[in-house]
């Protein structure tokens, strides 16, 4: 193609490439960009003069700015391959032509060099700029994809129902009102701050979405007021924020001579009242990040005092005790403090007051006092010397070893051995009256075979309509952990249990297809049975 076009081409056109480059300059896009746009405007206008059904193509050469213009047809082996007359011909066509011509080939017409009339010039000026606008687009998208995470400033350009366009220079970001610090207000021509949250390709170009409530808006500033966070000897481990009221960050400092705090601040706290001013005046916790969770947690909750901490490692929760006049310093605002608290740490925080909890730990004594009162048939002294060695559970004295019912002060083997034959006896007599109900509601036997069912459990859930493995597999996990008995099972338990009942759907899939599998192969061999 270039070799027969070139050979047609007219004259020089300098000005057309000066036109290209002012153009690439201008848009900060690549010169060859422009150059395509406008070959795709002259094919358009050569289209619009010689019809419109005709493979017509320009070339503009990329070093004397010459435009060349010409019709292509296309050789196909017959008449019955040619499927549009206009822009094929037949071989024996093409050898008319061209004597050695094959298929596959293109056939070139030179075409005179086109006037351009004011409607043509007017459509050719409309393509190069739509064609410039959409690289400029990508570029602005490529640009700004690789920047997400990054603090920009740029000028307020105008608002829009409370949103707020960001003039930045290349570009034009979107700063919603509910990205934008609560009671804070722009005017035309503010300067603005902001954290480049997401960058979306849509058809009117790219969208930049900009945040001033995320939480790593924060974490950038300090990085850009900290060097010693800028220089990695200080991480930021997380951040929890409520924009515009209060803001707890957890650092880490990989120095040991390095206090991670005090940088944070600054003399007379110049670094963070620097973040605190950006972020209209939102008060600021810095928290010396540990990797024992109890001790972080505690540092978390800061200003309160904390007594005596419980974790849950399987439901990753922590009950707090505090003193009972540091309950509402504890809890904050709203609950702001412990909420903050429980975002930065990744724990669920439940607070009690020193007077709550002994009420709650007297009351679980006296609830597995009469547990094992009602259940082994004994005293209140043996419940109680129990209940105090740890045991909560009819099933823990059942199945325990011997030896650590004897080793309670008083126990012989005589009285631990009686206990177990009772609580042994209790489990199978409850067992027994669990099964029978629910047989009586009609709940299908091979529940119990999944894993963490009970017969408890398959009455609670008998009762509840929950009947077959279809019936549990259409449950939540969460929606399990209702119906459960309390405190018998947790969320990833529920979870398992649930995905446990659903697995004969996927091997009842499996099954189909692999039996749609064999049929199809039968199909295919001739061997597939015959009808009789």
């Amino acid at each position: 193609m270039s070799d027969v076009m070139q050979n047609e081409a007219v004259h020089a056109r300098p000005e057309l490439l000066a036109a290209a480059d002012q153009a690439a300059r201008d848009k900060g896009i690549e010169r060859d960009e422009v150059l395509e746009a406008m070959e795709q405007a002259i094919q358009k206008a050569g289209r619009s003069k010689y019809g419109h059904e005709h493979d017509i193509r320009a070339v503009i050469d990329r070093v004397s700015g010459a435009i060349t213009l010409a019709r292509f047809l296309e050789v196909v082996e017959n008449a019955e391959a040619v499927e549009n007359e206009i822009t094929q011909l037949t071989l024996e066509q093409a050898k008319q032509r061209k004597a050695d011509a094959v298929v596959g080939e293109f056939l070139i017409d030179p075409l005179p060099p086109i006037d351009f009339g004011r409607i043509a010039a007017q459509t050719a000026k409309q393509v190069i700029v739509q064609k410039v606008r959409e690289a400029e687009r990508k570029r602005q998208y490529e640009e700004y994809q690789d920047r997400i995470g990054e603090v920009v400033n740029g000028l307020v350009k105008r608002i829009e129902y409370g949103n707020v366009i960001v003039d930045l220079g290349r570009a034009e970001a979107l700063l919603r009102r509910d990205e934008s610090i609560p009671r804070e207000h722009f005017s035309n021509g503010d300067r603005v701050r902001a954290y480049i949250m997401d960058v979306r390709e849509e058809t009117r170009g790219p969208q930049i979405f900009l945040s001033r409530t995320h939480p790593q808006f924060m974490a950038a500033l300090f990085k850009q007021e900290v060097p010693e966070i800028y220089d990695g000897i200080i991480e930021i481990k997380s951040v929890a924020r409520d924009p515009g009221s209060r803001a707890k960050i957890a650092v880490q400092s990989h120095d040991s001579s390095i206090d991670p705090v005090g940088p944070c601040i600054g003399m007379r706290g110049s670094r963070v009242q620097a973040v605190v001013g950006e972020l209209q005046g939102e008060k600021i916790d810095i928290i010396q990040w540990s990797p024992d969770e109890a001790a972080f947690i505690v540092n978390a909750l800061a200003p309160a005092e904390v007594s005596k901490v419980v974790m849950d490692q399987d439901a990753h929760r922590i009950e707090v005790v505090v003193p009972d006049d540091q309950l509402s310093l504890a809890i904050g605002r709203r609950g702001q403090n412990v909420r903050l608290a429980s975002q930065l740490s990744g724990w669920d925080i439940d607070i009690f007051t020193e007077a709550e909890e002994s009420e709650r730990r007297n009351e679980e004594f006296r609830a597995r006092s009469a547990l094992f009162v009602e259940a082994l048939d004994v005293d209140d002294v043996i419940a109680h010397l129990l209940v105090t060695e740890g045991f909560s559970k009819v099933e823990e004295v059942a199945f325990v070893q011997i030896e650590d019912l004897t080793d309670i002060e008083g126990f012989d083997e005589d009285v631990a051995s009686e206990l177990q034959t009772r609580a042994q006896t209790y489990l199978e007599t409850r067992d027994a009256e669990f099964d029978a109900r629910r047989r009586e509601l009609g709940v299908e036997d091979d529940l119990i075979e999944i894993e963490g069912i009970t017969n408890e459990l398959m009455v609670a859930l008998g009762e509840n309509g929950v009947k077959s493995r279809d019936d549990l597999g259409d449950l939540a996990g969460d929606e399990l952990l209702e119906i459960a008995p309390q405190g018998t099972m947790t969320l990833d338990a529920a979870n398992q249990i649930i995905m446990a009942a659903r697995a004969h759907w996927f091997a009842d899939e499996e099954a189909a297809e692999g039996d749609a599998g064999a049929e199809a192969s039968a199909d295919e061999s001739g061997d597939a049975p015959q009808a009789s």
